[in-house]
């Protein structure tokens, strides 16, 4: 499995790093008492660094929202994805509990603010592509009840069949990890801007997380 960027998106974003990791013989669980007790040790550690004041100057909450204004979204009424989590772990509400491998990479994205998506592998049809979405194509997202029609020119995620993701935001509905999931695509979203070094620690970060909680091995 290979994530290729289109030529037009590398020509607009030309520092825009994407990593894309493998993990197989996952099992995922409805919940984990182990996991629940390790959440409140990570919301300390970001309530000791963050307040909801200060978080938007973060350098790399900057960086994320400075992307969602280059490509047509407001930061400020759909926040990036680890400012959001972030966001309710200040506001005290904590992460929601999705499954354990979920919760598992929403707690690694937080912790280190860095967006983090999961797809199932069995799911995936082809190499995957980044690419500027063609106006008309349908794309039906985690929680929606009918496909958003695109506009054309949004910056999305497809297999060889199919949308996969409007980037960095929004997943499929299709692709995303249930309980059947057993192997699975870790996606670690970069913005123009990001180093390698912070890309590969969020992606560490989410492996170690997942392996700890779900089992299973980097490919």
């Amino acid at each position: 499995m290979k994530l290729l960027i289109d030529e037009a998106v590398k020509e607009r974003f030309p520092d825009l790093i994407v990593l894309l990791a493998e993990i197989e013989a996952v099992e995922v669980r409805e919940r984990s008492d182990e996991l629940e007790e390790f959440k409140l040790e990570v919301y300390e550690r970001i309530r000791s660094r963050y307040d909801l004041e200060n978080l938007k100057d973060d350098p790399v909450v900057r960086l994320y929202r400075d992307f969602f204004w280059r490509i047509g979204i407001d930061p400020t009424k759909i926040r990036p994805a680890a400012e959001a989590l972030i966001r309710r772990i200040l506001s005290g509400k904590g992460l929601p509990t999705i499954n354990t491998l979920v919760d598992a990479y929403n707690l690694a994205s937080a912790e280190s603010c860095v967006a983090l998506a999961a797809f199932d592998a069995e799911k995936i049809e082809g190499d995957m592509l980044m690419r500027f979405a063609e106006e008309g194509e349908r794309f039906l997202g985690i929680g929606m009840r009918e496909p958003k029609i695109l506009k054309g020119g949004e910056l999305v995620v497809s297999d060889s069949k199919r949308l996969i993701a409007i980037y960095p935001y929004r997943d499929a509905d299709y692709s995303k990890v249930t309980l059947e999931t057993r192997n699975i695509y870790l996606m670690t979203c970069g913005v123009p801007g990001l180093s390698m070094e912070k890309l590969k620690e969020a992606e560490e970060l989410a492996v170690k997380y997942i392996t700890r909680f779900c089992g299973g091995r980097r490919v």
